[in-house]
């Protein structure tokens, strides 16, 4: 089967499980399960270590795939993947043993929350972070470090190590799970530590030259794609039994909820078509050996903040058409514009981005390590 196959199995299993997830607050087994021996949660892994190695763009889809079932297991897919992608910066004994297969289960936080002490060969580190999502249900998480030797280090952590905080009761995502974590003294060896920006990948691969953060931010946007594309292919399906109140016509049969319909699927299409234009684009680049430009970074964060807003707003507008039945927490389309809405508020794709964009855009000089 490929990738996309193995995507749409896997988002079949979520969608059953969706309902469960958002009230617990986290993935029921069967949905991380279905993930994992899907190869969802190790999409960016390396061939050579024995990951799919998949390039950007089935990345993306994939993650549309599995949001469009369920936009938390969506969210775990893109959060389970990109942590993934840095085992290319890791020795291949250090990569085996952090994953060992195309099933393993691993999450992380970049935000440098946490402080470490050199001791020995490696470091002794404590922290919290926020946002920690898949972390319960992963066995290595890591959460970015800044050293007393003046270094930053993104630090695996066993599962055994980390105290995970029940905070995570929000408006959207709830089945993601995004708790807090933290660790107190958990000792990590240098070679389970990567620094951003700094260490060289391990592995000859073109994913490996492929920009970070910029991986990051467009599976956030594939997330919100999929989730708006859910609460589209929604609408549709009930506007043919619904009769709103005071109404002979059924919901499908309104010039209101048609004309509204079209305007939010060209939406949806232009926000997806440009954020999978601008991914293309740049990986031509990485196949031929060379780094990704900044400008090309830059094509690909602007469509991937457009996508979570533009996104956003499609799941307003399925939401709005079907009217009131739409508001109870049963719905679908309640639980796709909670979703939603959460989207663009992770910083990688939140609108304030776009002042640091624009920036280049202008020609004024800016750090460019995080686009």
């Amino acid at each position: 089967m490929g990738v996309l196959q193995d995507a749409a199995t896997a988002a079949e299993i979520a969608r059953n499980g969706a309902t469960e997830a958002e009230a617990a607050r986290r993935l029921p087994v069967a949905t991380v399960e279905a993930l994992a021996e899907n190869g969802m949660l190790t999409l960016c892994l390396p061939e050579a270590y024995g990951g799919p190695g998949v390039d950007p763009l089935t990345f993306v889809r994939a993650v549309e795939v599995v949001s469009r079932g369920d936009g938390a297991a969506g969210w775990a897919t893109m959060i389970g993947s990109t942590t993934s992608s840095m085992g290319a910066f890791l020795d291949r004994v250090t990569a085996h043993e952090i994953f060992p297969s195309p099933a393993a289960r691993t999450a992380g936080v970049f935000a440098p929350n946490g402080e470490g002490a050199r001791e020995g060969d490696g470091y002794r580190v404590a922290g919290r972070w926020q946002w920690g999502s898949g972390s319960q249900h992963s066995s290595w998480i890591m959460g970015g470090v800044r050293c007393d030797d003046g270094t930053e280090r993104s630090c695996f952590f066993r599962a055994d190590d980390v105290e995970f905080h029940d905070t995570w009761y929000t408006s959207g995502l709830r089945g993601t799970g995004s708790v807090d974590y933290s660790v107190d003294g958990a000792f990590v060896p240098e070679r389970m530590t990567i620094q951003p920006g700094v260490s060289r990948a391990q592995v000859d691969a073109p994913l490996a030259r492929f920009p970070n953060f910029t991986l990051l931010a467009i599976g956030i946007a594939a997330a919100s794609i999929g989730i708006a594309r859910s609460a589209l292919d929604e609408l549709v399906a009930i506007a043919g039994d619904k009769r709103p109140q005071f109404s002979s016509k059924t919901l499908a049969a309104s010039g209101f909820a048609q004309t509204e319909l079209a305007r939010a699927e060209s939406q949806w299409r232009a926000a997806r078509a440009y954020l999978h234009d601008e991914i293309g684009r740049a990986w031509e680049t990485s196949l031929v050996g060379d780094p990704v430009p900044v400008s090309a970074r830059v094509g690909m964060r602007l469509a991937a903040a457009h996508a979570a807003t533009a996104c956003s707003g499609v799941a307003d507008a399925a939401f709005t058409i079907a009217g009131g039945s739409a508001v109870y927490d049963t719905s679908v389309l309640g639980r796709c514009l909670r979703d939603a809405h959460v989207v663009p508020q992770h910083i990688m794709v939140a609108p304030k981005i776009n002042e640091t964009l624009g920036k280049f855009l202008m020609g004024v000089d800016l750090d460019t390590r995080m686009i």
